[in-house]
C-alpha cells in the first residue's frame, strides 16, 4: 500500500464543517523556522499576545536552511564571469543577476560566507537551523514574561528524504498526541510558518489525524497562477513535505504569499514609533529590524525607503479574525517538483485560499497589544 493511499477519505460536508471560517477561543499549536529572519518572531509575539483568542498548546522548531539558495546565487555569479552557454543558465543568470548587482553596489562579495551570514544563522544546515529556532522561541517567550519551556518541542533535524521516512521528533510526537484530543467540531489549528518537515512526518505516522486538524500555511504564489516556478521558501527547502500537504487531503487553509502576505510589509519608522520601546519584547523586535540577518544577503546597507515584509502574520490574522484574511473555497492542486500549480482530471478535495489581506487591521491589532504591555 501506497503511503498517500493510508490516508482517511473525508467527505465533503467534513470538509467544509472543518474549513468554517474559525469563531471563539481555538486550539492550535505553531510550527514555526522562527530564526531563520525576523517575520516569525513578529508573528510569535502577535500570536502570544493574542491568547484570548488562541489556545497555544504547543510551539513546535522547525528546520531550515539558505544554503541552496545561496549555492545557486553563487552558480549565477559563475555564470556571470565566464557567460551563458545554455538556455538553463541564462534562465538561472536572470533569476539572480539583480541581486547580483545589489550585491556588487553594497560591495559584498556573494562567496564569502562571513559578509553573506555576519551573524551565522543564514547559511547552516537544517538542524543548526532547527536548534537555532528553539533556542529564539524560548527567548521570545522570555522577554513576554511567559515561561512556555514546556510547551516548546525541538523537530526535525533534516528534510524528508521519502515519504517512508518520517523524521522523528519531539515535535511530531506532540502534534500527534494533541491532534488525537481534537475532534471536527473542536479541531487542532496546526500553524505552519515554515518548511512542513514536521507536519508532513506526523501525517505520516498517524495520517488518522486528517480527521482533527486544520492546517494553516503560508508560501508562495496563488493556486490559480499556473506554470511559474514559485520563490517561496516554505515551499522549496522540502518540496516533498510541501507535496503531501497537498496530496495527503489533510485540511488546510492556503495563505498565499505574493501578493497577498506580501502586503505587510513594515517600515523602520513604524517599528521606532508603534514597537521600540514596548517592554523587552518591543526592544528586541526593533534590535532584529534594524539587525536583520538577511539584509548582508541583499546588499542592504540601510533602511532609508524599505520595509521588511513581516510575512508570517497572515496565519495569525485569519485564526483572530477572518475577516482580515478574505477567503474562499476552491479544490486542492498539485504541486510540481519544481514548485509549479497544476490541476488534471477532476477536482480534487476543497482548501480555503485567501485572497486578500486588511493590512491596518493586522498593524492596528499588533501595535495595540504591544501598548498594552505599557499599562
Amino acid at each position: 500500500m501506497s503511503q498517500l493511499a493510508r490516508f482517511p477519505k473525508l467527505s465533503p460536508e467534513h470538509y467544509r464543517h472543518i474549513l468554517r471560517e474559525p469563531a471563539g477561543r481555538l486550539r492550535c499549536v505553531i510550527d514555526t523556522d522562527t530564526r531563520n529572519e525576523i517575520d516569525d518572531q513578529y508573528a510569535l509575539t502577535w500570536a502570544l499576545l493574542s491568547r484570548d483568542k488562541l489556545a497555544i498548546e504547543g510551539i513546535y522548531a522547525a528546520p531550515y536552511s539558505f544554503q541552496e539558495r545561496v549555492n545557486e546565487q553563487r552558480a549565477a555569479d559563475r555564470i556571470r564571469q565566464r557567460g551563458a552557454t545554455s538556455d538553463d543558465e541564462r534562465t538561472l543568470l536572470a533569476r539572480h543577476i539583480g541581486l547580483l548587482q545589489q550585491l556588487d553596489e553594497a560591495g559584498i562579495n556573494v562567496n564569502d560566507d562571513r559578509q553573506m551570514d555576519p551573524q551565522g544563522v543564514v547559511l547552516v544546515s537544517p538542524g543548526q537551523g532547527m536548534e537555532l529556532s528553539c533556542q529564539e522561541i524560548l527567548k521570545v517567550c522570555d522577554k513576554l514574561g511567559l515561561n512556555f519551556a514546556d510547551r516548546v518541542f525541538r523537530g526535525s533535524d533534516r528534510y524528508l528524504a521519502s515519504l517512508d521516512e518520517p523524521v522523528e521528533s519531539e515535535a511530531v510526537a506532540h502534534l500527534i498526541a494533541t491532534a488525537k484530543t481534537a475532534t471536527v467540531d473542536e479541531p487542532l489549528h496546526l500553524v505552519a510558518i515554515g518548511a512542513l518537515t514536521n507536519v508532513a512526518s506526523a501525517l505520516l505516522l498517524a495520517p488518522e489525524i486528517i480527521e482533527t486538524v486544520v492546517v494553516s500555511w503560508t508560501a508562495g504564489y496563488p493556486t490559480t497562477v499556473m506554470d511559474v516556478v514559485q520563490p517561496s521558501f516554505n515551499m522549496e527547502q522540502d518540496v516533498l513535505a510541501s507535496q503531501l500537504l497537498f496530496d495527503s487531503g489533510a485540511p488546510l487553509v492556503y495563505l498565499p504569499g505574493f501578493h497577498v502576505g506580501a502586503q505587510l510589509g513594515l517600515s523602520l519608522p513604524e517599528v521606532e514609533s508603534w514597537v521600540r520601546g514596548k517592554g523587552e519584547i518591543g526592544d528586541y523586535l526593533h534590535w532584529l529590524y534594524i539587525n536583520n540577518p538577511h539584509h548582508p544577503r541583499h546588499g542592504f546597507v540601510d533602511h532609508f525607503a524599505r520595509s521588511w515584509i513581516m510575512w508570517d502574520l497572515i496565519n495569525f490574522a485569519w485564526l483572530i479574525n477572518p475577516a482580515w484574511a478574505p477567503s474562499y473555497l476552491t479544490d486542492a492542486p498539485y504541486l510540481s517538483t519544481d514548485c509549479r500549480w497544476y490541476r488534471r482530471g477532476q477536482p480534487r478535495h476543497p482548501i480555503r485560499e485567501a485572497l486578500d489581506i486588511n493590512r491596518d487591521a493586522i498593524y492596528r491589532d499588533f501595535f495595540g497589544k504591544l501598548a498594552d504591555l505599557d499599562r
